[in-house]
């Protein structure tokens, strides 16, 4: 929870100090900030939901991907080395903000049951084929989504922390507690291992929090649209 909440003052104190002193000619700070800023709000708002409706959900998807972001390198920064998100409880409260969100702006623009049937009968299908199209499509857009996008989160954090666990402790113990010389190249093997995933883990990191903050925005179009 410490953590959690540092990532929040973290990445308002950054984006804070990067718009402090805004100029027409940007510094460092504020080029940083404003590039960060125009990731989210070009490559994913805008793609996924649209330039007459995204502008709305750039502040909170931009809040999503940063604190995602930030709390996934935790789990490679020494001391702290947790990611937050390895812990299940988070991504699913997180998921749930989402599924509110995009279910939200969809009643809003189409009504409860306008909403609804857009997102559990495509268009164009008619027919008895309904009757097995209709509970699938509910399953599938209103009940299965904010679970398959918090599972993704917490399995790639959790299984990544453990690896990390596994090969660095288990080097430790073969090279200095095991009790046998002829381990400790194993362990040696283990530690190169441990810092191989270190940058594979940083990859993923980083994906996981843009492939969340894709998919709430490509949630929010699809509750937009005015066809499914």
């Amino acid at each position: 929870m410490v953590l959690y909440v540092l990532s929040a003052v973290l990445i308002f104190g950054v984006f804070y100090a990067a718009s402090r002193r805004a100029a027409v000619v940007p510094g460092k700070m504020q080029f940083a900030g404003e590039y960060a800023y125009n990731f989210v709000r070009n490559s994913i708002a805008r793609d996924s939901i649209g330039s007459a409706d995204f502008m709305k959900f750039v502040p909170y998807l931009t809040a999503l991907f940063f604190l995602i972001l930030v709390n996934n390198y935790y789990g490679l920064l020494p001391v702290l080395q947790f990611p937050t998100f390895s812990h299940s409880g988070y991504a699913y409260g997180l998921a749930a903000l989402t599924w509110i969100l995009y279910n939200g702006v969809g009643i809003a623009k189409h009504g409860v049951g306008g909403y609804f049937k857009l997102q559990t009968v495509p268009g164009g299908v008619t027919g008895p084929i309904l009757l097995l199209i209709v509970p699938l499509e509910f399953m599938s857009n209103i009940l299965v989504r904010p679970v398959t996008l918090a599972l993704r989160l917490f399995a790639n954090m959790f299984a990544g922390h453990l690896l990390l666990i596994l090969f660095t402790l288990g080097g430790s113990y073969l090279v200095f507690d095991s009790g046998n010389i002829l381990y400790a190249p194993v362990g040696v093997i283990a530690w190169l291992l441990a810092i191989a995933v270190s940058f594979l883990e940083a990859l993923v990191m980083f994906l996981q929090a843009y492939v969340f903050t894709l998919l709430t925005a490509q949630y929010i179009g699809g509750a937009l649209a005015d066809e499914h």
